[in-house]
């Protein structure tokens, strides 16, 4: 099992940047890939994205591409996402996610989320 604590949300005018951290229960170096999704009021989960554990291979929805970077700290076992150019429409709750195995498609550990507020 894996624990998911994410940290680093809050209220922040547009054009401004926030950084978010999960910090994980175990080494990163276990797990083989790790996300942060996003979910708005009303609407469906998004990945924001990802970064693989193994060779540091990293993807981003397009919404996000130069403005959001995902990065890792093995040695504090934790991956961070750095938010820059924040837009309204980046309000939502960010979630850590962890997925263990190649093998298996789908994220399966999750943290509890933080908040992120955008305003105009």
């Amino acid at each position: 099992q894996v624990q998911l604590v994410e940290s680093g949300g809050g209220l922040v005018q547009a054009g401004g940047s926030l950084r978010l951290s999960c910090k994980a229960s175990r080494s990163i170096f276990s797990i083989y890939a790790m996300g942060w999704y996003r979910q708005a009021p009303g609407k469906q989960r998004e990945m924001v994205a990802s970064i693989t554990t193994l060779d540091d291979s990293t993807n981003y929805a397009e919404s996000v591409k130069g403005r959001f970077t995902i990065s890792r700290d093995n040695a504090e076992n934790t991956v961070s996402l750095q938010m820059n150019s924040l837009k309204p429409e980046d309000t939502a709750v960010y979630y850590c996610a962890a997925r263990m195995s190649i093998a298996t498609p789908r994220y399966d550990y999750w943290g509890q989320g933080t908040q992120v507020t955008v305003s105009p």
